[in-house]
This record gives structure tokens, sequence and C-alpha cells, in this order.
């Protein structure tokens, strides 16, 4: 199970849980959009380790738990093999069990790809909680080096609980490589006690081809209202969808669009209703990653106003497809729009600041093409080869060590 010389393809097991399956397609695209650039290098063949939640029964009246035991245990999607490895999630143990819990179904899972044949140079796992520290489980069980990607939320909200945060520590020192999606977790890793200096950030970039202007959404309908501005992301209190429809309020020609699912629906449309923009308020649901880019070339504009995000891609897929946007600022949202022509940010997250932003955005148009323009300065070029010399270097550094 040595390393390849570099005159070889890396051979590479991701492993995360968080990843799209047959039965959520949309789960995580995150996760698979980098994975598909760096497969497209031609330097590294992948195999990914998704392990999920083990339920006995597929049935839909399960809800999440039932759509759990519908997941294949193998797939391929986009060229790339998945194996999907059951593992015990006990919720009354909570959080404090789940790394242990996760690397003993994963232990299993990649003894099955070994026995089969399959080698592996490197595991790298994405996300730092529980995935992270499984990982660095499975790499001491298999002699293999680890590298592990801080994607958001185990950095921002799950090192405030003791147990994990001690664990996230251990295994951000005992891995080979740590990466941050922006510059803003790097940061939040290196409060934690990881020494900056060994953290690589290597950012989410977009992808031009899936994204650029196309006919619209609901061009069968007519055209769009005009201004349009769209809110992207899972109905839930972080992401703020309750303030982009106050900031409605200030701004009586603008429509809406909400595109997402989750438990804050009902109270969403409660909100429209009790603020009297029902009307001008459309819930378009889950909308297909693939068709994403239609959504965007309807809009004007996009609202991001989300309390925390690890790297929010919306930002850059709006851009690519010539909408600007209106962001808190959350992540690394400075960097990304430092100029009129991607838009505006706000420092103080309510809906009067995200009203006056759009209000200003909305008033000095730009060409979509010079929007488009800056956001392909954030393709996935740069991650693609930043990772692969971060995994070259790894298994220089192990190879010279004698490991």
């Amino acid at each position: 199970m040595g390393p390849s010389t570099d005159s070889e393809r890396l051979r590479i097991l991701t492993f995360t849980t968080l990843y799209p399956n047959a039965v959520r397609p949309q789960y995580s695209v995150f996760v698979e959009n980098r994975l598909r650039h760096l497969l497209a290098s031609g330097e590294v063949a992948i195999r990914v380790l998704a392990p999920v939640p083990y339920f006995p029964f597929r049935s839909k009246r399960f809800g999440i738990y039932g759509s759990f035991a519908r997941v294949p245990r193998q797939d391929t999607r986009f060229g790339i093999e998945i194996d999907h490895p059951r593992y015990l999630a006990v919720p009354k143990l909570g959080m404090s069990a789940a790394p242990f819990l996760l690397y003993a179904g994963a232990r299993r899972g990649l003894q099955r790809l070994l026995r089969a044949g399959h080698r592996f140079d490197l595991i790298d796992a994405h996300y730092f909680y529980p995935d992270g520290v499984a990982a660095v489980m499975l790499g001491r069980a298999f002699g293999l080096p680890v590298t592990i990607t801080a994607r958001g939320t185990d950095v921002n909200l799950i090192p405030d609980y003791a147990l994990p945060r001690r664990l996230i520590l251990q295994a951000a020192r005992q891995a080979d490589g740590v990466i941050a999606v922006s510059s803003a977790l790097a940061g939040k890793l290196a409060k934690l006690g990881v020494e900056r200096a060994g953290i690589t950030v290597l950012r989410n970039g977009v992808d031009p081809q899936m994204f650029q202007p196309v006919p619209p959404f609901g061009a069968d309908d007519g055209r769009p209202p005009r201004p349009l501005a769209v809110s992207v992301g899972n109905l839930v209190p972080l992401k703020g969808h309750d303030l982009a429809i106050s900031a409605l309020q200030e701004l009586p020609e603008l429509t809406l669009w909400i595109v997402g699912a989750g438990p804050e629906r009902s109270r969403l449309e409660a909100l429209t209703q009790r603020l009297g923009v029902g009307e001008r308020v459309r819930f378009l649901g889950v909308v297909p990653h693939e068709r994403m880019a239609e959504v965007y070339s309807a809009a004007d504009v996009l609202v991001l106003a989300s309390e925390r995000e690890g790297w929010p891609n919306v930002l850059l897929e709006a851009m690519a497809c010539g909408a600007r946007v209106v962001a808190t600022n959350v992540s690394d949202v400075v960097d990304l729009i430092n100029s009129p022509v991607a838009g505006a940010w706000v420092r103080e997250r309510s809906a009067g600041s995200l009203a006056q932003a759009l209000r200003k955005v909305l008033a000095q148009p730009v060409a979509p093409a010079e929007t488009r323009a800056h956001a392909l300065g954030f393709t996935w070029d740069a991650t693609t080869r930043g990772q692969i010399d971060l995994f070259r270097e790894i298994l220089r550094r192990r190879g010279a060590d004698g490991c």
C-alpha cells in the first residue's frame, strides 16, 4: 500500500458523510463538484467511501431515516465509484459517540475494498466532525496519510461543545494535512489551537460551463418579473430567508423567489402574508443543481442573508450567470464581493441593511457580462492544483520519513 510515484496517478480515497446519493441527489453537491474537477485533472484516481446511518426500514413514512435505508450500497456518479457502508447512529448518545461509531462502520467498508484489491495512497476527508476524527482513526489503522477539509459548521459551531472540540483539535494535529475552504475558517481553526502555518486554504470554485447565462427559469410562463431577487438555501433560520422577505417592505417594486426546502417554510409563508408581500414572493421548492443556472439567469440579484457560511458557493454561481449579489459579511464574502460589478455586502445582518444594499445595487445597472467575468476569476483550477500539490508533498514527506 505504498505511495505512487509522481509519474503515476494518485489513488485517493475520499471519505465523507456529506455526499449526494441516489435518494438525495442534491445533498452536499459541493464535495462532489470538487472531486469532479480533481478527477478531470487526469492526475488522480478517486473512490468515495460515504457511510450512511443504518436503519432497518425503507418506507417513506420513516422520513429521513427511511431514506438512509434506500441508499444503495454501491453507486457510480460522474465516473466516480461510491461505497455507502452503514454505521450506527444512536441519537441518545449524541455527538460524543459519533466519530467512534462512524469509524467502526467505515473500517468494515474500507476492509472490503482492500480485500477486493483496491489500494490507496491517501485518505481525503471532508468535514471535521465526526468525519475527520474518524478518518484519522482509519489512517492510523491502515497506515495511510490523511487530509481533512473544514467546511463550515464543523468549525463554526460544533467546537462550542467540549468533547467535539477536543477531538477536532486532536484530529487536526494528527492529520498529515489540514485544508479550509476559506480564510475565515482557517482563522477559526487557528483560534482552536491548530497551527495556522499548517492550514492550506483551498476555496471552492465555480464551473463556468455549468453556470452561465441560459434561458431563464419559468420562461415558458412568460418573462421573469423585474426587478427580481432570489434567495437560495435550506429553509432554516440561519439562512435568513425571513430577512430577505422583510426587506421587501422597503422595496415595493421588488419580487423575491426563494429556492429550497425545510422546516421553516410554513413560518416563512405566514410571514409574507403578515407583512403584506405575499403576492411578490414565490417559493420554488428544491430546484435540481443542474437547473440552478436557469434561476440565476432569471434574477437581477441574489440575496444571501446567512448568519454563517463555510464558503457560499451560491454567490459565485449567481455571478457566473450574470446576476450580482447582496450578502451578509460571512466567510470570505468581502474578498468575493470586492467590486460594484459583483454587488455589495452589508456589515449589519438586518432587513434594513439588506434593503439599502439592494436598492443601491439595483439603481446602478451593470452588464451581466462584467459580473460573469468577475466570477471567472474564481474557477476550480487553482483549487485542483492546490490539492494535487498538497497530496504529493504529503506522500513525499512520508516517503522521506520512511513511513
